[in-house]
């Protein structure tokens, strides 16, 4: 494994880690409706816990509502409980043929809490990354001791870590920024 090798895989990594967090993040619910809310949310099916997006279909056919249309009815009232007992705080309504999810204005309060279930996602995404880099530095260190590569090299390298460190936790800073915007807005 040579320099450009590992630079590569701690940048696939790092993007791996920005994009699991921006995952994450529109699992948190703002004061709109938003089908990916539903995205973490598992119900029984035929004794397999699955995600209810791959269940039924979900729309926003209006800024406060979603349509869970079960593929299948008689999984309706398995989808109805997880949504209820999930922790997204609303009560789906049925009508038997699809289920309607209103989602309530967000209290100041609970949109603090919010934010700051945003902020440690955040976090976390940050520390994946400079955990890629701290593994990048501890490999070029053992190139360097092992004779693979010499000081130079591994400067440079490791500054060229250093920036990919700082751009995909600058993308992390910028996606919640963006979702502590969304959560505040009335």
């Amino acid at each position: 494994m040579d320099i450009d090798d590992v630079l590569l895989d701690a940048e696939e990594r790092m993007a791996n880690s920005v994009e699991h967090t921006r995952e994450e993040l529109t699992t948190i619910r703002t004061g709109r409706a938003n089908p990916n809310m539903f995205n973490n949310i598992m119900a029984e099916y035929y004794g397999v816990y699955t995600p209810i997006t791959q269940m039924a279909s979900i729309s926003a056919p209006e800024p406060r509502m979603l349509i869970v249309k079960p593929y299948e009815p008689s999984v309706m009232e398995d989808i109805e409980k997880a949504i209820r007992n999930s922790d997204l705080g609303v009560n789906p309504t049925n009508d038997g043929m699809v289920l309607r999810v209103t989602i309530p204005q967000l209290t100041e309060e609970r949109r603090r809490d919010m934010v700051r279930l945003a902020k440690a996602k955040g976090e976390e995404g940050r520390v994946a990354v400079r955990n890629v880099r701290r593994s990048g530095m501890e490999t070029f260190k053992k190139m360097q001791k092992d004779g693979d590569a010499g000081e130079d090299e591994i400067r440079a390298a490791e500054q060229n870590l250093d920036k990919l460190t700082q751009k995909y936790v600058a993308e992390i800073d910028a996606i919640l920024a963006n979702k502590e915007a969304e959560l505040m807005e009335v």
